[in-house]
């Protein structure tokens, strides 16, 4: 899977956002051993540092779990995992309506953009 990361936030972060997408989407399913820290940070091309602070998020927000023996997974509980995919869905809508907001749209207009769009497919 490619990383794409951008120098305008801290990496970490864009690395966390990203595993945590990996999650949501299925690509980690639950319960399902996560890369080693070492493998991710080569395969993203970051310090193992960095990379470990991503996934210490994703434990701390309950996505993964550290097992001495077995390394990371990612946790069973899917309520979990769909709780996190909502939230990240929320924040899209919510920068969404931010920046059409910025150009001088409503939220009303928010829907008509957001209606002919799946029109459009």
């Amino acid at each position: 899977m490619e990383w794409k990361l951008e120098d305008s936030r801290p990496i970490w972060i864009q690395l966390w956002e990203q595993l945590a997408r990996r999650i949501a989407t299925g690509a980690y399913p639950p319960g399902s051993r996560l890369p080693s820290v070492r493998e991710l940070a080569a395969e993203a091309g970051v310090n193992p540092n960095t990379m470990q602070r991503a996934l210490a998020q994703l434990e701390q927000d309950g996505l993964a779990v550290a097992n001495r023996t077995t390394g990371r997974t990612v946790t069973e509980d899917i309520q979990v995992i769909e709780a996190a995919a909502k939230e990240r869905a929320r924040a899209a809508v919510a920068a969404c309506l931010r920046i059409l907001s910025e150009l001088g749209y409503t939220p009303s207009d928010a829907l008509v953009f957001l209606k002919e769009e799946l029109n459009h497919e």
